[in-house]
């Protein structure tokens, strides 16, 4: 068991608690920025590449034909693997926006196609879930379990906001724990159903979960309305019958006392490593256990940690997930070094042993910000069959050196964009902001302010305007000033341009009759009205 120093080429503020590491394919994925796509990667999800001590993230993009994928932190993940016929997959429930909204969609994260030069396109697909469907939360765990020759989701734990009628201003963001239910439902046709148990009988949250065939292992987790974290560990047993499913919920013994850790297996049976996590709101988990899942049940067992380093020892949190079958990327903050440009420190904790093989499935899931891992790993440039490209070809397009993410490519959206300091008293905070306007769905409402040659951009909200008179000036030709430049009041209106009257040319109607005005003696006019007569 190996622990080695990562430097982050360009990339370290993106990987922040609540991301998610996914294998797909062969490779790590990032899924679960902080804040909202960028412009350099829109999709979100990033590529990550240890090599040579250094750690790289490269954009990946979706095909055409898929749904969008928001950003998702602490989402419930789980991995799938090829079934009848049916491509190697991700399955992702819940989590929150950087906009601090509760997520309740179910997504289907697959591989779209794979070019020559080994670039991945992925494909995206919103599930429907009807019946008992589980709510909005984070933190939860999702897995797949086996069961007659069918396979179901169980779904278990998680927060979420108080209910509506709960809710006041002062607690209008506290979260709860999610009641204790399990939710099964058919990845086929979304019908799910929720399932009470008497030994449940408070919610639990960044929990592991660990499955084997027909059965689900819960362990640990936190409670907050215990606000502890007492060793537990259930059984979910699940039997997948013709009509209705069997589910028995049993409590066990040998529990650990751990929330928010991180997993890997290990080995080509269902074993694991489980690192990090912790034991108190002041005290982190330092061991590490190995897990045994077989027919008789679940068993632990101690196993010696890596060194850890001082900068581990001394931090007060750390996060992290899966990179692949034995290896695990870990994140200490910093904690304040000016020294340091940045937030984190990162290490690639190797834990796999000789002889380990690379089969079996894998949907586990743990409520961490950070989990999941991967039956394979990736192929090596010399492993590939390229045809009509030469060798520097291949050497370039391997590194992806062009297509690397570098945060120095963004613009500072702190200075420019969206989420600038507009006035004196701005207080949008980009992290906070929720939509206060109709017509906003991911940036806040602008307008222009006009005074100065180059005028600036100020935040409707910031500013006060009722939406019905932000919806008149943007339509209309007014000059806007904001309340640093003279306020709402002070409004003027754009000359309008001045047009030359057009001399207008009487032009003669075609097939217009005219009346003829024929000029006769009174003795003729007589004579003609004396003859008609």
């Amino acid at each position: 068991m190996s622990l080695k120093p990562l430097t982050p080429v360009n990339c370290a503020a993106l990987l922040q608690p609540g991301c998610s590491l996914l294998q797909l394919d062969g490779d790590i994925l990032l899924f679960g920025q902080k804040g909202w796509p960028k412009r350099s990667c829109p999709t979100g999800v990033f590529g990550v590449r240890f090599k040579c001590g250094e750690m790289k993230l490269k954009a990946i993009a979706f095909s055409n034909n898929s749904c969008y994928l928001p950003p998702l932190r602490c989402p419930a993940v789980c991995r799938l693997d090829p079934y009848d016929g049916l491509p190697e997959s991700y399955l992702i429930h819940g989590g929150r926006t950087p906009n601090n909204e509760i997520s309740s969609s179910l997504y289907l994260l697959t591989m779209d196609s794979r070019g020559c030069n080994r670039k991945l396109t992925l494909h995206c697909k919103e599930k429907e879930l009807v019946g008992e469907v589980a709510g909005a939360r984070y933190g939860h765990t999702l897995n797949m379990v086996q069961s007659r020759g069918k396979t179901a989701c169980v779904l278990f734990g998680g927060r979420s906001y108080m209910p509506a009628e709960e809710r006041t201003t002062e607690s209008w963001n506290s979260v709860v724990d999610c009641p204790p239910q399990v939710f099964l439902f058919d990845l086929e046709f979304g019908c799910c159903s929720a399932y009470t148990f008497p030994e449940l009988s408070d919610g639990q949250s960044f929990h592991l979960a660990l499955a084997r065939e027909d059965c689900v292992y819960f362990i640990g987790g936190h409670s907050l309305q215990s606000d502890s974290r007492p060793p537990r560990l259930f059984r979910l047993h699940v039997d997948l019958l013709q009509g209705s499913p069997l589910v028995s919920f049993e409590t066990l013994d040998t529990g650990l006392s751990i929330s928010s850790a991180v997993f890997t297996r290990t080995g080509p049976a269902h074993k694991y490593i489980i690192l990090g996590g912790y034991q108190s709101d002041s005290q982190k988990r330092m061991e590490c256990t190995s897990v045994t899942l077989d027919e008789k049940g679940i068993h632990f067992e101690p196993l010696e940690a890596p060194k850890w380093t001082q900068d581990i020892i001394q931090s007060r949190t750390w996060f992290g997930g899966s990179a692949g079958e034995g290896s695990i990327l870990l994140a200490v903050p910093t904690e304040g070094r000016p020294a340091q440009p940045d937030m984190h420190y990162f290490y690639h904790v190797s834990l796999q042993t000789e002889g380990d093989g690379k089969e079996e499935e894998g949907n586990q899931t743990c409520s961490q910000e950070l989990a999941d891992f991967d039956d394979s790993t990736p192929l090596e440039d010399s492993e590939e069959l390229y045809f009509g490209r030469d060798p520097h070809e291949l050497d370039d397009s391997s590194d992806g050196e062009g297509d690397t993410y570098n945060e120095e490519d963004e613009e500072d959206e702190s200075q420019t964009g969206y989420w600038i300091k507009c006035c004196l008293g701005c207080q949008l905070d980009p992290n906070t902001w929720e939509p206060y306007y109709s017509t906003e769905l991911h940036r806040p409402a602008m307008i222009f302010c006009s005074r100065g040659e180059g005028g600036h951009w100020v935040h409707a909200q910031c500013m006060e305007l009722p939406e019905s008179l932000l919806l008149k000036l943007s339509q209309g030709s007014k000059r806007y000033f904001c309340l640093d430049h003279g306020g709402l009041p002070y409004q003027e209106m754009t000359p309008p341009r001045q047009v030359m009257p057009l001399k207008r040319i009487p032009m003669k109607v075609k097939g217009k009759k005219v009346v003829l005005n024929i000029k006769m003696s009174p003795a003729k006019k007589s004579f003609f009205r004396r003859l008609f007569d």
